[in-house]
């Protein structure tokens, strides 16, 4: 008599895994949404939504969207494989997006921050007259509240359906960003995988710091154009942030996890004179509000006080060799 000894097969939950487009290796959804949309294998950044982006970045429930009446028209009437005006509605439907930005207000850290974030899900987040609009209205914004501006990109470029009109963007965007330099309000751009086309020509690479993800491709025409036109090989790397660092396009890498502590320590340095006070996180106590929260610490705070304060025991200053008090830090 034969025995079988075979299990049945459980069925498995559809969207567990998934496959990194970088790596190409099979991972465990949780695991790459724990890290932020990053690959636990090889480190690469997967896109975020304008939502995640924004959760990720400020204060639990400090966001306030603007400008949410602006709505992309079709002066060309242009047509090509659909209507644009298709075009425009499939993409709404699909994102629940007007268009392919979404502006505001909220805090980082406890700063008062204007922010701008870019959806590749919309029409690969490409800047057309709505965007140049947002990006200008929110300028005049952060000048008026001495408040810094980041703006965070992800595009393919100029969208084609508008024509002239989306290339016209690039001077307004240029010009809020030329807006709030002049007014000595701070502006920051954190360049996404992929930054390129008009975006990168213009706003994207015109702030007073540019930070990048890892591995983010960022240029103004794609590698592959690049090659087929001039029937060369490029290098290894070319156009992602690591090459674009290394040859001076843009200031630093920082990885996701510690976006947020970076953008907080920028702000910090490029305050606006008369810019509102930093509102310290329920997640902190009194102490770090006192010294600032990104720069001092609490620690030091206490650390400053037992220095000046007299001893009980001797007059004499404590010896830092013997474990007294640290070295200040810078205020």
């Amino acid at each position: 008599m034969a025995w079988s000894f075979a299990r049945k097969k459980k069925d498995m939950p559809d969207g567990l895994w998934m496959r990194c487009d970088e790596c190409g290796k099979t991972v465990y959804r949780k695991d790459v949404e724990a890290a932020l949309r990053v690959c636990p294998e090889c480190g690469f950044h997967f896109s975020l939504s304008s939502a995640e982006r924004i959760d990720m970045l400020l204060d639990p429930d400090s966001f306030t969207e603007l400008f949410t009446e602006l709505a992309p028209q079709d002066p060309l009437q242009f047509v090509d494989r659909e209507a644009y005006t298709d075009r425009l509605k499939r993409y709404g439907e699909a994102t629940g997006l007007k268009d392919a930005m979404v502006v505001g207000t909220g805090r980082l850290d406890g700063w008062a921050v204007a922010l701008g974030v870019l959806d590749t899900r919309f029409m690969m987040g490409s800047l057309g007259s709505v965007m140049g609009e947002k990006i200008y209205r929110l300028a005049e914004l952060a000048v008026n509240r001495s408040i810094p501006m980041i703006l965070v990109c992800g595009s393919g470029g100029a969208r084609m359906q508008e024509g002239v009109v989306a290339l016209m963007q690039m001077a307004k965007t240029s010009a809020a960003i030329a807006l709030c330099q002049e007014a000595g309000v701070a502006t920051i751009s954190l360049l996404t995988n992929p930054t390129t086309g008009g975006t990168t020509a213009s706003f994207a690479t015109e702030t007073d710091v540019i930070v990048a993800e890892p591995g983010a491709l960022i240029g103004f025409t794609g590698p592959r154009v690049i090659e087929e036109t001039i029937k060369e090989k490029l290098p290894d790397g070319f156009q992602r942030s690591e090459f674009m660092l290394e040859h001076g396009l843009i200031d630093t890498i920082v990885a996701r996890a510690e976006l947020r502590k970076e953008l907080a320590r920028l702000i910090e340095y490029l305050q606006a004179e008369g810019g509102p006070p930093r509102q310290v996180p329920e997640t902190e106590g009194p102490a770090s509000a006192e010294t600032g929260g990104v720069i001092g610490t609490s620690d030091q705070a206490e650390a400053d006080d037992a220095e000046a304060a007299p001893s009980s025991e001797t007059n004499n200053p404590p010896d830092a060799d013997a474990g007294g008090s640290p070295e200040p830090t810078e205020p």
